[in-house]
């Protein structure tokens, strides 16, 4: 199995990191672009130096918590959203608030569904025991 080769723009990206030019928004970039590509984990260590880079950037927490729940990681990715729900409620970033609210409520009732115990199978009252 080959791996895909990285899009001219995650190539531009790594490049300006190697080179020293680190930031919260181009740590935002390569997240996005390895998000793309697939690589969720890849993406997630990315967008986590980004928020860690600039603890207000709403999109990186919103981006974060995707880049989490894309590589299986639904517990981390609801704690990503919910850290990132209080930074965009802090600075009135009202509709990242309200997509972050949407995409952890999502995972918090699919573990609520993954939780629930199924429901005792019927007794045949014809059986005999």
């Amino acid at each position: 199995m080959t791996t895909p080769a990285p899009s001219p723009a995650l190539a531009s990206f790594e490049r300006m990191l190697a080179a020293g030019r680190d930031g919260a928004l181009l740590r935002f970039s390569l997240g996005n672009e390895y998000l793309k590509a697939g690589d969720a984990e890849r993406a997630a260590t990315h967008l986590a130096q980004a928020v860690a880079l600039d603890p207000r950037y709403t999109a990186a927490w919103k981006l974060y918590g995707k880049a989490l729940a894309a590589a299986g990681r639904e517990a981390d990715a609801l704690n990503a959203w919910k850290q990132g729900i209080e930074v965009a409620r802090a600075h009135g970033d009202k509709q990242a608030e309200k997509e972050m609210t949407v995409f952890a409520r999502r995972v918090e009732r699919a573990a609520e569904g993954r939780a629930t115990p199924a429901p005792p199978a019927p007794t045949d009252p014809t059986a005999t025991g």
